[in-house]
């Protein structure tokens, strides 16, 4: 979130602050605790529904009024083998009574289904933290598949830990045994009872969730039920258990938020939701032209359900197809968007490169993931920036714009549509799976906080022969953003050519004139080099420590994009052992703001942590000749903010 917080938030992300004991309403003879924030990871096979049990408790969490920010992580393999490693699937919550930014580095509680979701994230539990375990799964055959040579809950192995072995199986299939369930199908809805415990430990709410297993299983209304019932059983097994002693209290983050109505989002959904504003506000139909890739396609899915909206989506049978439809849709004056990810804008580029010539709004959305080829398709990454740059034949720019949270997607793809629109330019807006699958609080904007997007479309002829016949010329320019008119094909007198073949200036005639060629390949980048964009805000709290309003920092650290969460969150901890950094972030990287050179000038080191081999950091030196210090990741997984907090220290002190 980007609300001001207190110095007590200023830990936020980092170690258990604020803590106090208290009893009372835990249940019989329990004590309740109070916390500031807590992490919880859920992980199983699969088919342990864990990503379905991280989401009701999420949501159940956000409407209890906590801050949150959430990490699924789960196999790329529609089906991996049922108990390996390379199956398991996770889903990381970290909520708060305060502001946060991450999921966090390190969970408190660990919920494992089965042998291999323990060795699979034992590594990440810190020494204390509290484990639940599915003894029901930890037998002979699924630990040796994992590589226990005995059993960690029985050899000591787990003596650093809080262990709370529960047997989840046989208490779902016992709580169920009046349903008439096979054991098979009573065995699924041991999630559930998962899910009813930890909503006892953390006194979640309960009435959302039963709700919506109503909904979701309405033509099934024995197995509603039978999923309400286990959810009932493990609330009720929390309350009554001695295993389970102490409940904790994480109260509403009532100082995190502005006024407003709030709701948990995902930065799909919020991207989805920002792209059917931007078409509201525009007075423009949404066009998607798209093919399904993870971790793009839930745009896809979520736009198709607005037809009211006037969307009209087309899953296209290939990335290539996906484009150029969308391309066409923008010749006949749709606001028109593609989704993909890197593999997808490879196939795209030719396309793109398309639209850059003919100078018509598009687009082009992509959910990085990691790669290179198919790469890792569940996995994060940030290594598509400079193939958004530079990746299409011939001098084609393209603005850039990328979000830093999953909330922020919404406003991003407002600001993409803006400069699509406005300078008649195909625009990239790069999100990667991170912030696509992640969530957090939104605070649901009102309609006239929106920008205006409305356009005017060519109506007549705009350009005087010297006979005096009136024509149009298609690549006549706006004085002051150089955008080509936009005529919508069948407007009567507006007649004109398209094609990838270069244009004329000012008539859009095919020609081969070098002294053209050249003109139009300036007049272009020109166009996108003069897009308007912010200064970039530099949050340097030093900056007038000595009261002349000099720089108090040395040290600035600069991200872009999903970077925002784990930077800002290292940034309070090296703040809170009271050394002196200044932060920026760029959600605009073609054109770079205005003022970026000034800023990078101001400071004696520039550090720059990207989920890439650097490639912010490589245009940075190239553009501005500042010597910017990479701190590169490129595992799949979000930064940790403990790790570039101790980067950035030892920035501060080299």
């Amino acid at each position: 979130m980007t609300s001001q917080v207190s110095s007590t938030a200023e830990q936020a992300d980092g170690a258990l602050v604020g803590e106090q004991r208290t009893s009372g309403d835990g249940g019989p003879g329990k004590e309740v605790r109070r916390l500031d924030r807590v992490i919880i990871r859920f992980a199983g096979d699969s088919g342990d529904g864990m990503q379905l049990t991280g989401d009701r408790f999420t949501s159940e969490t956000a409407s209890f009024g906590n801050d949150l920010s959430t990490l699924p992580n789960f196999p790329a393999e529609i089906r991996a083998p049922a108990g390996t490693l390379p199956g398991v699937s996770s889903f990381q919550l970290h909520f708060a009574d305060h502001d946060i930014l991450t999921p966090g580095d390190a969970p408190n509680v660990l919920v494992a289904m089965n042998p291999a979701a323990l060795k699979a994230n034992i590594g990440d539990v810190p020494r204390g933290a509290e484990i639940i375990v599915n003894t029901d799964e930890f037998t002979k055959r699924p630990m040796a598949k994992v590589g226990y040579d005995s059993n960690p809950l029985e050899d000591g192995s787990l003596s650093a830990y809080h262990v709370h072995p529960v047997p989840l199986t046989t208490l779902t299939i016992e709580a169920l045994k009046d349903f008439g369930l096979s054991r098979k199908e009573a065995e699924r809805s041991k999630n559930m009872f998962a899910l009813g415990l930890l909503s006892w430990m953390y006194h979640r709410p309960t009435e959302g969730t039963e709700k919506f297993l109503r909904a979701k299983f309405a033509k099934k209304p024995d197995i509603a039920e039978a999923n309400v019932t286990a959810f009932r059983a493990g609330w009720n097994f929390g309350e009554t258990t001695e295993d389970f002693a102490t409940s904790y209290e994480v109260a509403p983050a009532t100082t995190a938020f502005p006024t407003g109505t709030y709701r948990n989002i995902s930065g799909n959904l919020a991207l989805a939701y920002g792209l059917i504003a931007a078409s509201e506000q525009a007075d423009l139909p949404l066009y998607l032209g798209s093919y399904p890739i993870t971790p793009a396609s839930d745009i896809l899915h979520e736009l198709s359900r607005h037809k009211n909206f006037g969307v009209r989506t087309f899953q296209a049978e290939d990335e290539i197809a996906g484009i150029g439809a969308a391309l066409g849709a923008a010749f006949g004056g749709s606001l028109a968007v593609t989704t993909t990810s890197g593999p997808g804008v490879a196939l795209k580029s030719e396309t793109i490169g398309l639209a850059v010539s003919l100078e018509l709004p598009l687009l082009i959305v992509d959910i990085q993931r990691g790669g290179p080829s198919t790469g890792l398709p569940t996995k994060t990454e940030q290594a598509d920036l400079l193939q958004a740059m530079y990746g299409r034949n011939g001098e084609a720019p393209v603005p850039i714009v990328a979000p830093r949270t999953p909330a922020d997607c919404f406003d991003a793809a407002l600001d993409a549509a803006r400069i699509a629109l406005t300078y008649r330019t195909p625009v990239f807006l790069l999100s990667d799976g991170y912030l696509a699958n992640g969530s957090e609080p939104w605070r649901i904007p009102e309609v006239d906080e929106l920008p205006d997007l409305r356009v005017r479309f060519a109506g007549a002829p705009n350009h005087e022969l010297a006979d005096g016949t009136e024509v149009f010329w298609p690549y006549k320019r706006d004085p002051e953003t150089l955008a080509r008119p936009w005529a919508v094909p069948g407007t009567p007198g507006l007649e004109h050519r398209i094609g990838g073949i270069e244009k004329q200036d000012g008539t859009g005639n095919i020609s081969y004139d070098p002294a053209n060629h050249d003109f139009m390949v300036r007049t272009r980048q020109a166009k996108v080099d003069g897009i308007d964009v912010p200064d970039v805000e530099v949050d340097d709290p030093t900056d007038a420590v000595d009261g002349t309003g000099g720089r108090g920092a040395d040290t600035l650290v600069l991200g872009w994009g999903s970077t925002y969460g784990p930077i800002t969150a290292a940034v309070r901890r090296v703040r809170g052992a009271g050394q002196r950094i200044a932060q920026a972030h760029l959600r605009h990287l073609n054109p770079f703001p205005g003022n970026l050179g000034e800023v990078l000038a101001r400071y004696d080191k520039v550090v720059v942590p990207e989920m890439n081999l650097g490639q912010l950091a490589t245009l940075l030196r190239a553009r501005y000749l500042v010597d910017a210090r990479s701190h590169t990741q490129v595992s799949g997984m979000p930064f940790k903010a403990e790790q570039l907090a101790q980067v950035l220290k030892e920035a501060i002190n080299d």
